[in-house]
Formats: C-alpha cells, sequence, structure tokens
C-alpha cells in the first residue's frame, strides 16, 4: 500500500486528489496539511511514502518543507512531489535541488497523477526526457566545472548517470548500454550513494550543475 501525505493550502484541491487516491486499491492517503509547518508535523507523525507538497503555502514553502524533509534521516524513505499551477515555474529547479523526487502540473489527467504517483513510490524520478532538457536549458545554462566527487565513479557508473539525466527509465539504460536491468539499476544506485544523491531526480541535479552532462541546443523541445 502506497500511503500519501497531501499538503496544500486550498481544501478544494486536496479534497478531489484525496477522492482520487483513495479510489485505488494500492494508495491511501493518510494524512492532510494546509501549511508546510503543518505538512512536515504530519509526515514525522505518519511517515508516508509519498509527500504531495503544493509550492506555495503560508507559514513554510513547499520548497522549505522538501528541504527539511530531505534533511531528516526519519523521513529517508519519503519522497516529496512538488505540485505547482504553472509546470516550469521559477521554483521547480529549487524544489529538485531541495530533494523533490519530481513535480505535478496540478491540471494533470487522473490517470497521468495516479500513473505518477506510483512512479515516486518506486524512487523514480518523475521528469520527462522533454521537460529534463526544458528545465536545464533554462537553470544550468553554464554548468559548473566537474565535481571532484565524479572521480569516485566508474566508468560505467558514469555513462549510467549520463543516461538518467537524459530521461531514461532503467529499462532504456540497459538496453544503450547492453546490460541486464538489473545491473543498469545496481549502477545508477551505486552512484547515488557515491554523489550522495537522495534519489534520481537529485542525481539529474548534479549531472549537470557539475558539468558531467551539458545541454544541448539541438534537444530543446
Amino acid at each position: 500500500m502506497i500511503r500519501v501525505l497531501l499538503v496544500d493550502d486550498q481544501p478544494l484541491i486536496r479534497s478531489g486528489f484525496r477522492a482520487l487516491l483513495n479510489a485505488e486499491d494500492d494508495i491511501e492517503v493518510v494524512a492532510e496539511a494546509g501549511t508546510g509547518r503543518e505538512g512536515l508535523e504530519q509526515a514525522r507523525k505518519h511517515l508516508p511514502d509519498i509527500a504531495l507538497i503544493d509550492v506555495q503555502m503560508p507559514e513554510m514553502d513547499g520548497i522549505e518543507a522538501t528541504r527539511t524533509i530531505a534533511a531528516d534521516p526519519s523521513l529517508a524513505s519519503t519522497h516529496v512531489v512538488i505540485l505547482t499551477n504553472y509546470g516550469l515555474d521559477e521554483y521547480v529547479f529549487h524544489a529538485l535541488k531541495a530533494g523533490a523526487a519530481g513535480f505535478l502540473v496540478k491540471d494533470v489527467q487522473p490517470e497521468d497523477f495516479l500513473h505518477a504517483v506510483r512512479v515516486a513510490a518506486r524512487g523514480d524520478a518523475l521528469l520527462a526526457p522533454s521537460i529534463t532538457r526544458r528545465l536545464i536549458d533554462r537553470y544550468v545554462s553554464q554548468p559548473l566545472r566537474q565535481d571532484p566527487s565524479l572521480t569516485h565513479l566508474t566508468t560505467r557508473e558514469r555513462e549510467a548517470v549520463t543516461l538518467v539525466a537524459r530521461g531514461l527509465s532503467n529499462d532504456e539504460i540497459a538496453a544503450s548500454m547492453v546490460i541486464s536491468p538489473l545491473t543498469a539499476k545496481t549502477h545508477v544506485n551505486r552512484a547515488m550513494m557515491k554523489l550522495h544523491a537522495r534519489d534520481r531526480a537529485q542525481l539529474v541535479v548534479i549531472a549537470y550543475e557539475s558539468g558531467l552532462v551539458v545541454p544541448q541546443t539541438s534537444e530543446r523541445g
């Protein structure tokens, strides 16, 4: 059972998401909150698998709540998904850097919303390749020099991280590297551990900020 926390200051939004999620056999809304601070309290109380958090809220915004959850060892298994009205707004990249596993636009189709919750619960990043490219083009136009920590990665791990940053799934990484999906997952997990990345979304941020992957203008969609 996937346990979900809803954090949004609009009761109507919460009720709509709650009804949609609770209608599924494998998903349960365990708590709700109307402010970031209350959301943090509920997260620590219920230890949800997924925390759906609005960006803009009173008392504590979604970015600060995400950063606090990501830094709390007791919430290591909680994946934060940021909710936004505007898609690629100014908050998205900051939310990913703070520790969010991905983001969803609030007008997403119900089936896509449910799929996204399940994807996040597996620990995968909610970043489609086209969204990743647009986001990186906008916020990381000048990559930094390669981070010394990247030297700890093996050649295959660096290749796997590069493919993660391009938006590939483990199965797609396996096909590209001509290895098994299990081996691909192992490379990704070891890279996450060495780079202290909380999840695949953090791996994407590190890959671009470190200069391991450079935005290519020809990829813009």
